[in-house]
Parts: C-alpha cells; structure tokens; sequence
C-alpha cells in the first residue's frame, strides 16, 4: 500500500491549538460577563436607593411646608411624625428585626422600609431579596434636615447611599 504525502485533514496539534484559543476566548468572555453583570448589581442597588431617597425627600420638604415656622425642636419631631407614621409606616429598625451584619449602619436612626411602604410611596417595582435578609433602610438626621439611605445587603463593604455614589 502507497501513502500519500498530500493527504488533506486535520492534524492533532491543528485541532489541540484551536480547542485551547476557543478556551482562552470562552475564559476572556466569562470574566467580562461577570464583571458587568457586578456593574448591574451595584446600579441596580444605586438605582433604588436614589428612587427611595427621592420620596422620602418629597415627603420631608411637604411636611416642612405644612408645618411652617416652628422651632427646630418642634420641627424635627413634626417632620418625623408627619413622614414616618403618616407617609410611610415604616418599622423602627433593631437588632432584633435586622438579622443582617449591620456594623456599618446606624441602627439606632434608622426605620426600615417595608414592600408595604415601597407599593404606598408607589415604587412597586423595587424589589426586596427577603432569602438574603436584603432590607433598605432610612435615616432621618436630626441635626439636619436630611436623609439618608442604606442597604442592608450592600455592595462591597458600601451600605449607604453616599458611599455608593462617591
């Protein structure tokens, strides 16, 4: 039997070299795609806190024109009643209803906001991962007239709204 010399196909080292550049691509691809699946995560987080913010100051700047001049003190608590009770029902944030590390979060001010309150400020389509005990909570400063969001989720190590915008 003759060989032939000019036979065509493919060679093992053709096939070994295009399976590993197909894996090297594949390997380029998928640490693209979770990178920007992250960048999703942390808008998407951005995205609601920036929308819960917006409300919340809605309603502080109503109850400021309500209330008219009054003394600080006065203010402040009619501010807190007016937002806090009337507007939005939200819980006042512990330990015990926080079953999340929130070492980075001032507990102590802050009222935790409900998907009862999301639907009542209209803001239906934020949605809440209870299976990751994923909460949103609002901080009334008193000192200023100011609020301020956290995630209890967070995104790397940044829980507030401040820290995720800067």
């Amino acid at each position: 039997m003759k060989i032939k010399k000019n036979q065509k196909g493919i060679t093992q080292i053709t096939l070994i070299i295009t399976i590993i550049i197909l894996l090297i691509i594949a390997g380029i691809g998928i640490h693209t795609g979770t990178d920007s699946l992250n960048k999703v995560k942390l808008e998407e987080i951005k995205t609601n806190m920036l929308l819960i913010e917006a409300k919340a100051r809605e309603y502080v700047e109503e109850a400021n024109f309500k209330i008219g001049k009054e003394t600080e003190e006065v203010k402040i608590e009619e501010i807190k009643r007016e937002i806090y009770e009337t507007k939005g029902k939200l819980k006042k944030a512990s330990n015990e209803n926080l079953k999340t590390e929130t070492e980075n979060i001032p507990i102590n001010n802050c009222y935790i906001i409900t998907k009862e309150t999301l639907e009542k400020w209209g803001l239906n389509k934020i949605k809440i991962d209870e299976n990751k005990q994923e909460k949103y909570l609002i901080e009334f400063n008193e000192k200023e007239i100011k609020v301020e969001i956290y995630n209890t989720k967070g995104y790397e190590g940044k829980y507030s709204l401040t820290d995720l915008v800067n």
